[in-house]
């Protein structure tokens, strides 16, 4: 499994590819996982390529490894392992997944995460669409992921949500508070819209608290901005259990979110934590929630609106409970374990059978080969 994005850096793509691997393994499927890690790898099973560099993308500055080092290291690993299949989240984003769908030693599954506009797609159009040959089998994660590669790149997508470990989220000790709290977790940026709920915060009861989880280009503004505000607490980049810990304890989860959010998986998680939802009407949301069902759904860029259902939902905590309960039977519809199975069916299907006369590597050049991504029987 190869992901374009740092796995030291918390992300969605990174989350999803962490949380498959381990339920895939868990189902007796050895996997290994490729991506850039700035600083020690997450997990033993996890194969460092390198250091990334900040890229900017979809309206972010994205962790990507696109130099030629990486590169390197990646063939180098492809060379060295004979995997029976590659799964590439992002395929066509510069770096491992690219030069892995370049090389494609082994049949090839694609999952794409994004949505909206793509540079990649509109500058390399040519090029990523002869590479698209190389696919055994496509996945997107949103109807609006699908409308981005079907115009972009044409043929034929699954459609497999995306998965969560909901036992972690379950089973967590939430962390204690001191009075009404709000939570965000999210880069701190202007596609996110934290300085909308920044703004809205200023509408709120000198009693509600905000806790802010995770940092980027405007943290340091936003903190000198609110530095007077005693309600808020930055709380820095958080590690999974410390995320999981504060959706448990907060009483509404924030995502006010502008644009660019092509699938929900941060309400799933505030689902799963049993956590009541404030989000953007964005339609990567909507993919997720219901407005009034299982989450409470507002204009985005609007901080009176924002404000003002906050407050309901901080209020009125008979509603907050009927959406915390729908959330919850929502959140069954993405368990990982049953992204996992469907991942494995469609693994089983792709994978090329190897009879004991066959060379072991496309590549004559490869060292003793080490099979490492052998599904188990």
């Amino acid at each position: 499994m190869v992901c374009p994005y740092s796995l030291s850096v918390p992300g969605g793509v990174q989350a999803q590819v962490m949380g498959l691997a381990r339920e895939l393994r868990r189902m007796g499927i050895e996997v290994r996982v490729l991506g850039p890690c700035d600083g020690p790898p997450p997990a033993t099973f996890v194969t460092p390529l390198g250091n990334s560099l900040p890229t900017a993308a979809n309206g972010s500055m994205a962790p990507l490894a696109p130099d030629p080092a990486a590169a390197l290291r990646t063939m180098r690993v492809l060379f060295e392992e004979q995997f029976d299949v590659l799964h590439l989240h992002e395929p066509f984003v510069p770096g491992p997944t690219m030069t892995a769908i370049l090389l494609h030693p082994a049949p090839v599954v694609a999952t794409f995460h994004a949505a909206g506009e793509s540079a990649s797609y509109k500058y390399l159009a040519a090029p990523i669409k002869a590479s698209a040959k190389n696919l055994a089998h496509r996945v997107v994660v949103s109807k609006d992921a699908l409308a981005l590669v079907e115009a972009s790149i044409g043929g034929e997508y699954e459609v497999l949500f995306n998965g969560v470990e909901l036992d972690h989220y379950r089973t967590a000790t939430p962390h204690p508070t001191t009075g009404p709290t709000i939570f965000f977790c999210g880069r701190h940026e202007e596609r996110k819209g934290l300085d909308v709920l920044i703004a809205a915060m200023d509408k709120l009861g000198p009693e509600v608290r905000l806790w802010v989880g995770s940092n980027g280009p405007d943290t340091a503004r936003l903190e000198a901005q609110t530095a007077a505000d005693t309600r808020i607490e930055w709380l820095g980049r958080l590690s999974d259990d410390d995320k999981i810990a504060r959706l448990r304890g907060a009483d509404v989860f924030c995502a006010p979110s502008l644009r660019g959010e092509s699938f929900g998986v941060v309400l799933i998680e505030a689902m799963a934590a049993g956590t009541c939802i404030v989000a953007s009407s964005l339609d990567g949301y909507r993919n997720v929630a219901t407005d009034q069902v299982d989450a409470l759904l507002v204009p985005p860029g609007d901080p009176i609106a924002l404000a003002d259902t906050l407050r309901v939902a901080l209020d009125d905590r008979a509603l907050a409970s009927r959406l915390v309960d729908a959330g919850h039977r929502r959140a069954e519809d993405f368990s990982m374990i049953t992204l996992a199975q469907r991942y494995a069916e469609i693994y089983a299907a792709v994978a090329r059978p190897k009879s004991d006369d066959a060379p072991l590597s496309p590549w004559p050049m490869s060292p003793r080969p080490v099979r490492s991504a052998r599904m188990m029987s």
